[in-house]
């Protein structure tokens, strides 16, 4: 199961079993390179840890253990857990700032605790074999067990048609499951016991003026990316020509005495790269900058990806994403990233568009949008008298549903609609009417907030962020041995943007406006007003082209009638693709990752 995970720790590897337990752990030395071999254990032996990420806080830590009589061996973050364990039980988590995954054994309790950070950075699989619980930071190490089945779950391949990926916590197995994020478990020989113990909070919103939240943010900004330096090995950041990699690299170089090692990405299609920018922007600070350049022969890595992601993953920035980390893994063992910004200040343009549905939402009462809304949608376009934004088909007809399926089907509805076409009638006979949308809208009305951007947020940053962003950056990083870390992502900074009004978030059409306005200190004008890009990879040119006759074989070969998806429809997509009509280069490139996947896991 360890040797599985070799990827992820390549520099040492520990085992300790006894009696009812196994713990074993694979080591990426970072802290305490000399001394910080793992499993831990407590004084007398009593309590053991394998453990995964970074604790940021661990010397003050460290600190209060110490002040309670506790006796430390090493100079590791890990060996701090294992005493605020023996104060504080599984409240130990509540004091933990950083990302991690873990595993706690209590020999006197006989109890297993495993904990997982607050918004996913660092990921947690585990099963229950029939009175055997099994674990591990991935899949993989768990179909290493000789007891763990490999049925596929109908709901998770309906989800992963919707989403693109697999929503917690669910797997693509059946019998497997993800610790979800901000969660714990705790096994004893009475049974097991699932509880969150941290959650996004939107609803003590605080009144500050701009420049105060702006003073705040920026010394919460300041703590977490200083925080987040601490290495004895080489440590650089990625760096696009976004705001929010930009803010971290320059707020790098403030914090530090010396120049940040930087990399980037660009893409020979020159409408798509970003590299220029950036590597201007790098030039500007004179930091140690390297780029490479993601050509359409990339894609052939595609098996690759597909066994580090272990489950059916298709969002395609996963390409570029494993490219600047295998480029950055030349120079520098931990890299900051500026994942997060998007998702705590609001700066994906769907905010922007959400706001406005649901302003056009007030103009009418609740009982009388469908029929309207849903009458301007089927004589569209003739509706040329509407505001031009509210013109598109697809928007009338988001306007005639609740707030929740309105934001679902802007974010998701292109697959979602393409899903109920694309699967097979033995699986849609298995599924039973279930809908991936269920989850959404349950993650949507938890939110404690009547703010719909609040909403929103809250919704992406328990399913995006946590399930595509964060396990793209994890799998693409960790497949080269790297590890990155997300100042943005730091749970007291998240807990402040989330105190913030939207108002100060999204300001006419604007995403991130609070957060810009701050950055002011440390980015030119240009950066903060560059038109937001991404990692958009040219899919549609790519299908059409070097990746076709891979594509192809991939999608019509003897999985086309297992049953799974219907060979007709994807006949069809594959057809005014390829013939220019239509781009259905998300739909197909997810059937291909969903088939690459068959291919590496499910027939073995």
């Amino acid at each position: 199961m360890t040797g599985a995970l070799a990827h992820r720790g390549p520099d040492d590897d520990g085992f300790y079993t006894s009696g009812r337990i196994g713990l074993g752990h694979r080591r990426l030395s970072i802290i305490d390179v000399a001394g910080g071999h793992q499993p831990i254990f407590n004084e007398d032996a009593t309590v053991a840890i394998v453990f995964n990420g970074e604790i940021y806080n661990y010397r003050e830590l460290a600190r209060l253990v110490e002040s309670r009589g506790h006796r430390l061996r090493t100079q590791s973050d890990t060996e701090t857990i294992v005493h605020l364990y023996e104060e504080f039980g599984d409240a130990c988590v509540e004091r933990l700032r950083g990302m991690f995954a873990f595993a706690i054994w209590d020999a006197r309790q006989q109890k297993l605790l495993l904990a997982r950070d607050r918004v996913g950075k660092k990921p947690l699989y585990f099963a229950d074999l029939g009175g055997a619980l099994i674990f591990g930071s991935e899949l993989k190490a768990l179909l290493e067990h000789p007891g763990m089945p490999r049925e596929m779950d109908p709901q998770a391949v309906a989800d992963y048609f919707s989403y693109q990926f697999i929503p917690a916590p669910k797997t693509i197995f059946r019998q497997a499951r993800k610790l979800q994020a901000g969660h714990l478990l705790a096994v004893t020989p009475g049974g097991a016991h699932d509880r969150q113990y941290w959650d996004i909070d939107f609803s003590r919103v605080e009144r500050r003026s701009e420049k105060e939240w702006s003073e705040l943010l920026l010394q919460e900004f300041q703590e977490a990316v200083g925080g987040r330096l601490i290495s004895e090995v080489p440590l650089g950041a990625f760096l696009s020509s976004g705001v929010d990699s930009s803010a971290v690299v320059s707020m790098m170089n403030q914090v530090s005495n010396r120049p940040a090692i930087t990399t980037s990405i660009g893409f020979s299609e020159e409408r798509y790269s970003e590299a220029e920018d950036a590597r201007r922007f790098a030039r500007s600070l004179n930091t140690d900058h390297h780029e490479r350049i993601v050509s359409p022969d990339a894609v052939r890595i595609i098996e690759k990806l597909a066994w580090h992601y272990d489950e059916p993953f298709a969002d395609a920035s996963a390409i570029p994403t494993f490219y600047v980390s295998q480029a950055a893994r030349e120079f520098v063992t931990v890299a900051l990233s500026g994942d997060g910004g998007d998702e705590n200040f609001a700066g994906y343009r769907r905010y922007a568009f959400d706001a406005m549905e649901n302003r056009a939402r007030a103009l009418a009462p609740a009982a009388l949008r469908q029929p309207f809304f849903g009458a301007l949608a089927s004589v569209y376009p003739k509706a040329d008298w509407l505001p031009r934004a509210l013109r598109a088909k697809a928007t009338l007809r988001n306007l005639s549903l609740d707030p929740a399926r309105g934001y679902f089907n802007s974010v998701y509805g292109a697959m979602a609609n393409e899903r109920d076409t694309l699967l097979g009638a033995d699986l849609q006979t298995q599924l039973n009417g279930y809908d991936p949308f269920a989850l959404f809208a349950e993650h949507y009305w938890r939110a404690k907030t009547d703010d719909p951007i609040a909403r929103a947020q809250y919704v992406d940053i328990k399913m995006y962020l946590t399930d595509d962003i964060l396990v793209k950056v994890d799998r693409a990083s960790m497949a080269v041995s790297l590890e990155v870390r997300c100042p943005l992502l730091d749970h007291k900074l998240m807990e402040l943007a989330a105190r913030i009004p939207s108002k100060f978030k999204l300001r006419e059409g604007e995403g991130k406006y609070i957060f810009k306005q701050t950055m002011k200190q440390l980015l030119p004008p240009e950066v903060l007003t560059r038109r937001k890009q991404g990692f958009v990879v040219p899919l549609a040119e790519w299908l059409r082209g070097e990746l076709r006759e891979l594509a192809g074989s991939a999608l019509f070969d003897s999985s086309a009638s297992d049953g799974w998806l219907e060979p007709r429809a994807v006949a069809e997509l594959w057809r005014q693709h390829q013939a220019g009509w239509r781009d259905f280069s998300r739909p197909l490139w997810t059937i291909l990752m969903f088939r690459t996947w068959q291919k590496t896991f499910a027939r073995q």
